[in-house]
């Protein structure tokens, strides 16, 4: 924690400028609700904030285990920031295996809140400890740690409910919820409206047993004291406007809805449901009334081959999965290639190869996205930077796939899908229509005519009089469309296709770029290390070093100025949640340039520290 002296800041209400609490206990303890509602009170407080959902990667991990251990962390501000926090300030630990895994990750001299009634010695086993870790004299030597049993706390209260004791256990969450309120000075009231929200209508006792275990928490604290000291983290100095705290499943949605508006084109969204893109089609189908059509197929390549047909009837295409179901849609992608027909697909990254770490976050699919297909297969592909940054790409990935007809790949992943951050509403009038054109003269018509600048042939609805055409996976004779086996046809198709995207580079914006234009060296990122990027260049910079940082939305085509401005470094770092893949690229692109790939593929993003070791390394 930050802290920051004011005139304000007494001895029993302590200002600071930023903090971090990670509630960490079993799948079924309610840690992602906990976090929720925390970071919900937070941005309605006007808090800046970011967060990191760490989800167990089974289903149902045995109770107490080291492998069911699930966690929400969020870093509230009154300053900008960029990432959920390197390490722990507050740690609320509802078990043994939740004690084990992130206390390493509480910082020396934080506060360590633990349910005692979950130590017993058949917990401390199950997590792998000898003896019961609350007896170490260092646990409190090293962290202020507070001891509550939430369980005893829980079940006093809730003794004249009615409910049985499964019921009124899985309440216990909201004590804790309710003392890190008093600890940190935060209102109950909208945690306690969204509690009625979600129960009062169908489940009242549920909905009275939540509040009432919230309330008992607060006041516990209060009563007690549990600390000398409680602490108060002021709103942050935000650009005015409406704001709201979205995840970047949720952006990637709302964007493709907005994509929709903005082309008059109904959206269609064709899936299979997968960790973790699945709440892509679970947000999508609550939009009916907008016109918007969700299909759940029963496998990936249905899901795809569906978009491919909507956008051949002249509907805006989507699909979405993660690396292992963009495998299986990898010729369906090839068909969408081939009939040069515009379609949105959104990879949702996550740790592989395989069925991997479905639930940990990777930046893996590079490659697969650039080259994952067979034959010479171009797509477009951009990428998101942050949660809200989504929704941006989300519109751009329809705007080229529309004005060039060709499939467009937005990379994003699970970083960035379950975290969240604040956003700023934009207003819809402010943003650029999507031109969307459908041919429909049929004088001098041929189904693979092109525009001379973006080469993208004509869109044409089926059942239009007169433009009557075929499509198909075989090659097509450029101009008539007709199947050709013709070996210069194919190559000079081959190039033709390839052109289309390279033509796109023609079209995009500047990418993000911060610092001088020349020096000694120039952070270059993609996707979901911007947050860590921006983080640690700002440290760095603060101690002296000067040091530039480039970060990359679009990746095929890239940026034609990249030579020219990486001719001004010495050295370029490249951090990357993999073992080098866009160091590759750009190798390949920009041999010239002298790079310094960092990697990581632990399942976990970078943190701060990681990017600003490497950066004060390599500035010596």
């Amino acid at each position: 924690m930050t802290s920051v002296p004011t005139e304000q800041t007494t001895s029993k209400v302590q200002s600071l400028e930023q903090a971090v609490i990670r509630f960490a206990g079993d799948s079924g303890d309610g840690m992602q609700l906990t976090g929720t509602q925390f970071t919900n009170t937070a941005a309605l407080f006007g808090n800046d904030l970011a967060t990191f959902p760490d989800f167990p990667a089974e289903i149902r991990a045995p109770a107490g285990t080291i492998p069911g251990v699930s966690a929400f962390q969020i870093r509230f501000s009154s300053v900008d920031i960029h990432t959920p926090g390197d390490t722990a300030d507050v740690l609320v630990a509802m078990n043994p295996a939740a004690l084990k895994v992130h206390l390493p990750e509480l910082k020396r001299g934080g506060i360590l809140l633990v349910n005692t009634a979950s130590f017993l010695r058949k917990d401390c086993q199950l997590a792998g400890y000898d003896e019961n870790p609350l007896d170490r004299p260092s646990l409190d030597e090293d962290y202020r740690t507070v001891r509550v049993d939430l369980n005893q706390l829980t079940k006093e209260r809730l003794k004249d409910s009615g409910l049985d004791n499964r019921a009124i256990m899985r309440c216990k969450n909201m004590a804790a919820l309710g003392i890190l309120f008093w600890m940190f000075n935060r209102s109950l009231e909208p945690t306690i409206k969204a509690i009625d929200a979600k129960f009062r209508k169908g489940k009242p006792e549920i909905a009275d047993a939540n509040i009432a275990v919230l309330k008992a928490g607060y006041h516990y604290a209060e009563t007690v004291e549990l600390l000398h000291t409680t602490y108060q983290v002021a709103p942050a100095k935000l650009p005015k406007g409406t704001y709201r705290n979205i995840s970047g499943n949720a952006a990637v949605s709302l964007g493709l809805v907005t994509a929709s508006k903005l082309s008059k084109l109904p959206l269609f969204y064709g899936t299979y449901p997968i960790t973790p893109a699945s709440d892509i089609l679970h947000s999508l189908s609550t939009y009916k009334r907008d016109g918007v059509i969700t299909f759940q197929a029963e496998d990936e390549i249905a899901a795809v081959c569906s978009a491919i047909g909507a956008s051949y009837a002249g509907n805006l295409a989507v699909t979405a999965s993660s690396g292992p179901g963009i495998a299986l849609k990898g010729e369906a992608i090839g068909l969408a290639v081939m009939t040069e027909l515009p379609l949105v697909i959104v990879n949702v990254q996550r740790g592989g190869p395989s069925t991997g770490l479905p639930t940990k976050t990777e930046q893996a699919d590079l490659l697969q996205a650039l080259y994952g297909r067979n034959g010479e297969c171009p797509i477009a592909v951009v990428a998101a930077a942050t949660p809200a940054d989504c929704f941006r790409m989300a519109i751009e990935a329809c705007r080229i796939a529309i004005k060039h007809m060709c499939p467009v790949m937005l990379m994003t992943d699970g970083y960035l899908a379950n975290g969240s951050e604040p956003w700023l509403l934009p207003r819809i009038e402010d943003l650029p229509e999507i031109k969307a054109e459908f041919r429909t003269d049929p004088n001098g018509y041929q189904p693979y005519m092109r525009d001379p600048k973006t080469f993208a042939r004509p869109w044409v609805k089926p059942g239009t009089p007169g433009l009557e055409h075929r499509i198909g996976g075989l090659e097509k004779q450029d101009g008539t469309g007709n199947v050709s086996y013709d070996p210069d046809n194919h190559f000079h198709m081959v190039r033709t296709r390839q052109a289309k995207i390279d033509a796109i580079a023609e079209d995009i914006p500047e990418q993000e770029f911060d610092g001088d234009r020349e020096g000694d060296l120039l952070v270059v990122g993609w996707g979901s290390t911007h947050g860590a990027i921006c983080g640690a260049v700002e440290s760095v910079r603060a101690k002296g070093v000067a040091v530039s940082r480039l970060h990359l939305r679009h990746l095929n085509p890239l940026p034609k100025s990249l030579a020219t401005t990486f001719a001004g470094f010495k050295k370029i770092l490249v951090p990357e949640m993999n073992l080098g893949q866009l160091s590759k690229v750009l190798t390949a692109t920009v041999p010239q340039a002298s790079y310094a790939p960092l990697h990581k593929v632990s399942g976990r993003p970078f943190t701060n520290e990681e990017i600003a070791d490497a950066i004060s390394e390599l500035t010596r």
